[in-house]
């Protein structure tokens, strides 16, 4: 999945009815009639939004018998992960240096006087 999926992938989550049915979906496998019954929207607006989350590479449908059941793709999980874990670890080694500057600074050192305060 290039970089433009992972754009798809976090656009399509950033509708918070989205992010809902991936929650949702993440339980079992729904139908469109099952995933559209807490909202207070069309069948054609539920449908619109996994469009979106179909076309992200987030769900798919499949056909059984009269059923036509929402699953979700979970490994599309796996490229968020890991695009998120390279810029936690880096962050963590940033918080790492300052922790060792901080730790090499002497204890002893005064705090500069506050400016109109004399000393």
């Amino acid at each position: 999945m290039a970089a433009d999926a992972l754009s798809r992938v976090f656009s399509a989550l950033a509708d918070p009815t989205r992010r809902d049915m991936v929650a949702r979906l993440a339980v079992g496998d729904a139908t469109v009639n099952e995933l559209a019954a807490p909202y207070d929207v069309s069948l054609q607006a539920v449908s619109k939004h996994l469009k979106v989350l179909e076309d992200a590479g987030l769900v798919s449908r499949s056909r059984e018998a009269q059923r036509r059941p929402v699953h979700l793709e979970a490994q599309v999980f796996d490229l968020m992960t890991k695009w998120i874990e390279r810029y936690r670890r880096q962050a963590e080694e940033r918080y790492r240096r300052l922790d060792d500057v901080l730790a090499a600074m002497p204890d002893d050192v005064a705090p500069a006087p506050k400016e109109g305060t004399p000393s």
